[in-house]
């Protein structure tokens, strides 16, 4: 260990990782349950004791009661993607005869992220889960010694969580994709924030297409998810003229530069063809209705409490699944390149 390590107590992260095994495990070991191999068990027990790692007095007696609550985290604004996981999840558990404790916030600092999970953890719950919108809540709660296992809805697939996701690179991928197949070379991307591990990820897949096609990805133009910056976007665009396709970062972006190319005399899709992302219920009903990517979240909301009561049964399964891949649905803001 790094003297900085020594420093400080060990908590049941550096447990897992001199293990190898999930923090669930360790949880498993120290609260002695049944469902841990022998062999799995005297590797952490063997940590435990080479890392003098003193479990949580609260984090045994919780894991150890039954109250059939998971506690929910969300982080950053409501958007459509996190309140409709939300949702799917809710109906999840409600199916699995679970209850659901929520709490949320709009930054997910560190202090936040305490104070949030000890009051979940107040309330007896058996699993956690993190929809995380932004890298900075998985930064905030990796350090945190749960005692209970964590699922997190995170696109990153980052390593050290078990996580469900829909494959938003791919999602992204396929949009762009599209475009190239309609004849479409010069196409820009109207990227969310570039705190959101979503928008990343549909970044990426972008590039992607276009690199594979060998197309320029010209640099992204950068909203916030709202109507309001696609709109300003649009009107940016508008005036370069550089361009014959646009990737929306989402539907609502995607909504607001198709008005705004509107006031400036641009057909869509005549001249400008736009997709989206999400597929909100709205998409169908723009003028022209919206060519975007669908988001199976029913499918994550089972994915996700499929996971956690793996994870309540047996701790030690490998820490991420197949992503659910987001569907194209062709409606009429997408026509082919003409001469």
């Amino acid at each position: 260990m790094s003297g900085e390590d020594k420093a400080r107590a060990a908590n049941i992260f550096d447990v897992a990782r001199l293990a190898g095994v999930s923090h669930q495990t360790v949880s498993r070991v120290v609260n002695d349950h049944p469902s841990v191999r022998p062999a799995t068990r005297k590797r952490v027990e063997d940590a435990i004791r080479q890392l003098r790692y003193r479990p949580s007095t609260n984090a045994r007696a919780l894991v150890t009661r039954r109250s059939r609550t998971i506690g929910v985290i969300t982080t950053g604004s409501p958007d459509y993607g996190p309140s409709a996981t939300l949702q799917a999840l809710t109906e999840a558990s409600r199916s699995a005869r679970y209850t659901i404790s929520i709490t949320s916030m709009l930054q997910a600092d560190p202090v936040s992220m305490r104070a949030a999970v000890e009051t979940l953890l107040s309330q007896s719950i058996e699993a956690m889960v993190l929809i995380a919108a932004h890298r900075g809540a998985l930064d905030a709660i990796q350090g945190l010694d749960l005692g209970v296992p964590l699922v997190a809805v995170d696109s990153s697939a980052r390593p050290g969580f078990h996580s469900v996701s829909i494959d938003q690179f791919e999602g992204a991928r396929l949009a762009t994709q599209h475009l190239i197949d309609l004849g479409h070379r010069e196409i820009v991307h109207l990227a969310g924030p570039q705190h959101s591990m979503d928008a990343t990820e549909r970044e990426r897949g972008w590039r992607a297409a276009l690199s594979h096609a060998g197309l320029v990805a010209h640099a992204p133009l950068e909203g916030d998810w709202t109507p309001r910056s696609g709109y300003e976007i649009g009107l940016q665009l508008a005036a370069s003229r550089g361009f014959t396709a646009i990737v929306g970062g989402n539907d609502q972006m995607a909504l607001g530069a198709m008005f705004a190319l509107k006031e400036r005399g641009i057909r869509v899709p005549e001249d400008v063809s736009v997709i989206g992302f999400d597929d909100i219920p709205e998409a169908a009903f723009f003028t022209p209705p919206l060519t975007t990517m669908h988001q199976d979240f029913a499918g994550l909301g089972g994915d996700i409490m499929t996971r956690l009561l793996e994870l309540l049964d047996d701790g030690d399964l490998p820490d991420a699944q197949a992503p659910h891949v987001p569907g194209l649905v062709l409606r009429h803001s997408t026509a082919p390149l003409h001469a």
